[in-house]
């Protein structure tokens, strides 16, 4: 959004200040500005002549040798080829060292052997056009028909000299696509008093029920407010120089006077508006509606488009005449004929616009301000505004009364106000009425405890907004910085402690982690043996995958283990030991909620180096650093993906969390894997409920220990944890440690036996134990173990 500063005076006047200080308060306010820019600022030393003598050059038909005065203390002598002057004309003059908008320099010289003291500038040399000045000859030099002095500077002569500042509008904030509301931003951010004009129509011109017969909108939803007035007798002609200057410094080019309007009332008020000639409205009725399947329509820059249902348009009895807040239709403007205009003031559904201009091709003023939202209230005083327009430049007579329908509901939004909240919101201290008055500053009215919002803000919703309006104006530079409360912390949370803690194990007991597709094939399921009635084969199937082989999400990780050591290898690598921390996804029985998605530590490994014990070892010492020491290793023949004499479950407090052992022979030759390999799986989150972050630490024994060696003989297939648990079930509290240190078979033992041998420590805590007290535990745990079928080693 262009601003001429100009304009804005007219509402609000600013002390004097330079406009680097302005568009700092504007921005620090909300109201960011991109830049600014006064107009003939490049330009120097070009000011306005008078033409004294003109004589035909001596050695040149098509030159003029002018005697001309600049204000100097004697006239000067210019050679020029404009033929479109005389004695008395004011002409801009470039004297010796002028600058011209494109940087060219002007020096004296000579013209065919005659002395030149400067040059006389046309429209374009000015960077200038017709539309500009419509009474200059766009292709001679420039004479003046302005109300100026001779030797004044041409940029306050020709009122090329308003400061144009640009703003970046967010899209929330269409009501600052306009003069009034940046005047409004500019009254709150400088404390300064809004002056705002109302229009006033005299009519006169008869009544608008005599020209038009209806206005009718016939969608509601894409259609809230249209309201059309008429004017007769129009003349078309240039606008007057001080609109003209206020559109050129917005970026707009003057047309005609009515066109000029339009474009007046849209930069003023942000309000689009439209002028149709009323020759080419069928039966003079106005129906607001969607286009009918097979409806085209020309529109005024001359392209041709179809439209389709999803389209509003505005049309007469039998046709589209404009598309409705996008281009007027090919004969719906204004031309030199024209002799009685409807004016439109409207308002639109803004994604219904954005959605047809794109469709169309076709981007606007109007459309850019329509997409994002205006308020439907803004269109009387827009059409008012025009109309009162029209009268002050004796453009027309306009006819008495207006037609209107209008579908909205004109209630103003109201937002409860509590200071207290946006005070903590906040972190400021602020006092009621101190807020009451900010807000009252941007029209919102606060009346027993309610806030009023304009119509004009349709970007205050709730009581955030309100909060956000506070600050701004507050200033943002004032709050002081504090942590955002209920924010959280940069940190890790426990469970990625806990993950970190896990890799920096596995790490370091020679692991390398990676990371497999969470989609697998489920063939993969028959590879890893499971059954075919397992309920790990309900999967989650995905709906567009890119092949079969990513086509469910899995339910084990340990087929995606399998595959990244099968790819290790049969690319010869002698030996691999790896990891992954991976999701498994277990569908939900109600098939409209998500998944499970639990997580699973899977270790694998071959090689010479590795067998049964090696993996064992690495989830036993997970365990141990985890300060996890309530866990259990025992034989386990139920897991279909590994060897039956070669896999142990793992239990943590009696619950069973994953499995450790030998792949299954079978399922190793499936993923062609030729070696033995090693797998093991655990329960992520049974290990994290488990963990002991912090280890407790027991102060050194004030009393001696006792120290006995214990050999059992047993069954052969009596497993070794048996024994320990019966060992420290009969020790009780005195048990201090228990230690294996020999497993025997041959001589000496009879077959199917075993000798199995531990030391083990006793030591209490209140007093030094007895001879007799150890040997009473030691018989204790003799007799444990006779009842599980061992017996002491003779």
């Amino acid at each position: 959004m262009n601003l001429s500063m100009r304009w804005l005076d007219e509402f609000v006047k600013l002390d004097k200040m330079s406009m680097r200080d302005f568009s700092e308060a504007m921005t620090m306010s909300g109201s960011k500005v991109e830049t600014f820019e006064t107009e003939g600022e490049n330009i120097e030393n070009v000011v306005v002549g008078k033409i004294l003598k003109i004589e035909q050059h001596p050695d040149a038909d098509k030159l003029l040798v002018c005697q001309v005065e600049a204000g100097l203390e004697a006239p000067i002598q210019i050679v020029t080829n404009g033929h479109n002057i005389k004695v008395g004309d004011l002409v801009p003059v470039c004297l010796h060292g002028a600058v011209l908008p494109d940087g060219t320099k002007i020096k004296k010289g000579k013209l065919r052997g005659v002395e030149s003291y400067g040059m006389f500038c046309g429209l374009e040399t000015l960077g200038l056009t017709a539309h500009d000045f419509p009474y200059a000859d766009p292709e001679g030099i420039f004479v003046l028909q302005e109300d100026c002095t001779v030797g004044q500077d041409i940029q306050s002569a020709i009122g090329l000299n308003d400061t144009t500042v640009e703003f970046e509008i967010t899209s929330n904030r269409a009501d600052c696509l306009s003069v009034i509301g940046l005047a409004r931003e500019a009254a709150a951010t400088f404390n300064k008093p809004l002056e705002l004009h109302k229009p006033v129509v005299k009519g006169g011109a008869g009544s608008i029920n005599d020209e038009l017969s209806c206005v009718e909108i016939l969608d509601s939803e894409l259609c809230y407010n249209y309201i059309a007035r008429v004017v007769k007798n129009v003349k078309i002609e240039p606008s007057p120089r001080w609109l003209r200057e206020r559109l050129r410094a917005s970026g707009v080019r003057p047309i005609n006077n009515i066109v000029d309007i339009t474009n007046y009332v849209m930069l003023e008020y942000g309000q689009p508006m439209h002028a149709f000639d009323i020759r080419f409205i069928d039966e003079r009725k106005i129906k607001v509606r969607r286009a009918k399947a097979g409806e085209s329509i020309t529109t005024l820059d001359g392209g041709e488009h179809a439209l389709d249902e999803s389209m509003l348009v505005i049309a007469d009895a039998n046709k589209p005449v404009a598309v409705a807040g996008v281009m007027g239709g090919e004969y719906s403007g204004i031309m030199d004929d024209t002799t009685t205009i409807v004016f439109e003031s409207a308002s639109f559904n803004g994604p219904s616009v954005r959605l047809t201009a794109k469709a169309l091709g076709i981007r606007t003023d109007s459309s850019a301000r329509f997409e994002k939202g205006l308020d439907p209230g803004a269109c009387m005083p827009a059409i008012e505004r025009a109309c009162e327009l029209v009268e002050i430049l004796g453009a027309g007579d306009v006819c008495d009364g207006y037609i209107q329908d209008k579908k909205y509901d004109e209630k103003q939004r109201e937002i409860k106000f509590d200071y207290k909240w946006i005070n903590e919101f906040l972190h400021t201290d602020l006092s009621e009425q101190k807020m009451i008055d900010i807000l009252e500053k941007i029209d919102c009215k606060v009346e027993n405890g309610v806030i009023k919002v304009p119509t004009f803000r349709i970007d205050l919703e709730h009581k955030a907004d309100i909060a956000e309006e506070i600050a701004r104006f507050y200033g943002y530079n004032v709050i002081e910085s504090t942590a955002f409360k209920g924010a959280s912390q940069g940190k890790y949370s426990p469970v990625q402690l806990f993950e970190h803690r896990v890799n920096e194990i596995l790490i370091a007991q020679g692991g390398c982690e990676v990371a497999t597709y969470s989609f697998i094939s489920p063939k993969l399921y028959d590879k890893v043996n499971m059954p075919a009635d397992s309920a790990k084969r309900s999967s989650i199937v995905i709906s567009n995958p890119l092949g079969e082989d990513t086509s469910i999400m899995r339910t084990t990780v340990l087929p995606s283990m399998l595959e990244v050591i099968a790819r290790n290898y049969n690319n010869r690598n002698a030996s691999t030991c790896l990891y992954e921390i991976g999701k498994e996804y277990i569908p939900n029985e109600n098939p409209e909620l998500l998944p499970a998605e639990n997580k699973k530590i899977v270790i694998g490994m071959y090689g010479e180096q590795y067998d049964f014990f090696s993996i064992k070892g690495i989830v036993e010492e997970l365990l141990d650093k985890l300060n996890i020491t309530d866990y259990e290793i025992a034989a386990d023949k139920t897991e279909y993906a590994y060897h039956s004499g070669r896999c142990a479950g793992v239990s943590v407090a009696g619950e069973k969390i994953g499995v450790v052992g030998e792949i299954h022979p079978s399922v190793s030759e499936n993923f062609g894997i030729g070696s033995r390999c090693y797998a093991a799986e655990l329960d992520f989150g049974a290990l994290f409920a488990n963990y002991v972050s912090e280890r407790q630490y027991k102060p050194l024994p004030k009393f001696p220990a006792v120290t006995r060696d214990l050999a059992i003989i047993c069954n052969a297939s009596t497993p070794v944890l048996e024994l320990e648990k019966a060992i420290k079930k009969a020790s009780g509290k005195l048990l201090e440690s228990l230690s294996l240190f020999d497993v025997y078979q041959g001589r000496q033992i009879e077959k199917d036996k075993k000798s199995v041998a531990y030391n083990i420590v006793l030591r209490s805590s209140e007093s030094s134990l007895t001879a007799e007290e150890a040997q009473n535990v030691m018989e204790k745990i003799i007799k444990a173990l006779a009842d599980i079928g061992a017996s002491l080693r003779m």
